[in-house]
């Protein structure tokens, strides 16, 4: 019985030994650009282009009013 305790631990310890790093990678963290040069992708909106800041504002004001709800009602 006790061999097998002492196994059991042995591989607990193993196995927690084990755990992958979750921190954030590089190629994920771009916070040294700006957020209107955001990557090209097929779920961008399709009036903006990356590196068009006006147009990036534009679209942020048009998202922000139609989630106003006294704007949408009246």
């Amino acid at each position: 019985m006790r061999p097998h305790i002492l196994l059991l631990a042995c591989a607990l310890v193993l196995v927690a030994c084990g755990d992958a790093d979750q921190t954030a990678k590089a190629a994920y963290k771009k916070s040294d650009t700006p957020a209107w040069q955001g990557a090209a992708n097929p779920y961008g909106v399709a009036d903006w282009k990356p590196s068009d800041r006006a147009a990036w504002e534009q679209q942020l004001r048009r998202r922000a009013a139609g989630q106003d709800e006294y704007s949408r009602v009246n």
